[in-house]
């Protein structure tokens, strides 16, 4: 019974893992969206570069993070 529960608690996690890994990479893909619109309605200005740049690092940093945590976690079902 122990090993039954232990292996109910195991497939919990990686599917908690594969969530996780799905809600990065969709932040990922709507930074990466966001910094592509204020890239195109950007007039130069200092405090639009700094948006970009921000929104950009952190859009690629989520998206790659949460392809890999998705990509790595195995299927146990």
């Amino acid at each position: 019974m122990r090993t039954f529960n232990f292996a109910i608690t195991k497939s919990k996690k990686m599917n908690v893992k594969r969530i996780f890994g799905t809600v990065l990479t969709i932040l990922g893909i709507a930074g990466l969206i966001y910094a592509a619109v204020i890239f195109v309605n950007t007039s130069g200005g200092t405090r639009n570069v700094k948006a970009l740049a921000i929104f950009g690092i952190l859009g690629v940093l989520f998206f790659f993070s949460g392809i890999s945590l998705v990509r790595t976690t195995k299927d146990e079902s």
